[in-house]
């Protein structure tokens, strides 16, 4: 029997579940973004395994993105995914956000480089190159201002993800921008990722396994701010 997994996506505001056995997709679903809350997630875990005649002990695999992402979003997806794999026993796998969405890509392009909106005039980025069915990492996921982004832009680069949406009319002509379809990450993508990895031997540990926020949150800046001492 293939291995079940089930897979969530929610370091954007378009989150989604699926469920696969192996690298099939046997369904997924994409929450309202009014329902993307740890309220509503539950019951949308419950029902997508319910669609496939699944219980909670029969998932094996539950796979996650990490980030980066929204700070809300990815607590939600891996706190989820942590206490349902401790719940029944099941493995847990975490996955780059951008390496999501480059994968989506990697079919269009061989040269790829991610995006995610970090605020601020900023980014989330990272490069990647494909070639057959590898994708490999060439830069770390790294903070970068809007403006220098797209002044180190060069030929025979593909860009892609959430964060071209207010940018793509600044994108140089010689930049390939790939199909707005495949900008979202896939809860079905990281299913098929995971799958993969743990074919391969990977595995995450349960406990130690958290969001990659890269940056501190606004909040977070804010009180140290406060805490920081006068002089």
């Amino acid at each position: 029997m293939a291995l079940r997994i089930l897979a969530l996506e929610t370091s954007t505001l378009d989150a989604s579940v699926a469920v696969l056995e192996g690298e099939r997709v046997l369904g997924q679903v994409t929450l309202d973004r009014s329902r993307r809350t740890a309220q509503c997630f539950a019951p949308t875990i419950a029902d997508q395994l319910h669609s496939v005649g699944w219980r909670p002990p029969d998932v094996q695999l539950v796979a996650v993105t990490v980030g980066p992402g929204s700070f809300t979003g990815l607590r939600v997806g891996v706190t989820a995914a942590k206490t349902l794999a401790y719940a029944v026993g099941a493995q847990v796998l975490g996955i780059p956000t951008l390496k999501v969405i480059a994968q989506q890509a990697m079919k269009h392009a061989s040269c790829i480089c991610a995006v995610l909106d970090a605020q601020r005039q900023q980014l989330f980025a990272a490069d990647f190159q494909s070639q057959g069915e590898e994708l490999t990492e060439v830069s770390e996921t790294r903070i970068v201002d809007v403006a220098q982004w797209l002044a180190g832009l060069s030929p025979g680069i593909a860009v892609t993800g959430p964060g071209l949406v207010r940018l793509v009319d600044r994108i140089p002509a010689e930049v390939e921008v790939i199909d707005a379809s495949r900008w979202t990450p896939q809860a079905a993508t990281v299913g098929r990722m995971a799958y993969r990895e743990h074919q391969a031997g990977s595995r995450h540990d349960l406990w130690t396994l958290n969001p990659r926020y890269y940056r501190s949150s606004a909040a977070e800046e804010k009180w140290r701010g406060k805490a920081a001492p006068q002089t």
